[in-house]
């Protein structure tokens, strides 16, 4: 199944502590269905110091489950689905369903 969200997708929280926030995705997890999201949904983790960091409580991004994450329309910054369409004869893109604007360049 192709994949609708993608690393560096710019998303919008649905639902959550942090709804309505924006995003760049870092990084997708398929077999979790969870994404983590630059600047939402942090956490605080107690870490021990090692010999790369000193240690103390750091904050980070946690994952989110992709039901409550949606790509932001390119056109007009809300929420939308994506869709699939073949451009060029044989291409596979990504498409926003709100406003019919490519995602994929």
């Amino acid at each position: 199944m192709a994949a609708k969200i993608k690393k560096g997708d710019r998303v919008i929280v649905l639902a959550g502590k942090d709804k309505g926030k924006t995003g760049e995705v870092l990084q997708v997890m398929p077999k979790q269905t969870r994404a983590l999201v630059s600047g939402v949904n942090m956490v605080k983790r107690h870490t021990a110091p090692s010999q790369t960091s000193s240690g103390g409580i750091v904050e980070k991004e946690a994952s989110l489950h992709l039901s409550n994450i949606a790509h932001v329309d390119p056109r007009d910054g809300k929420p939308t689905r994506v869709g699939f369409k073949l451009v060029e004869g044989d291409r596979k893109v990504r498409f926003a369903k709100r406003s019919g604007e490519v995602i994929d360049s």
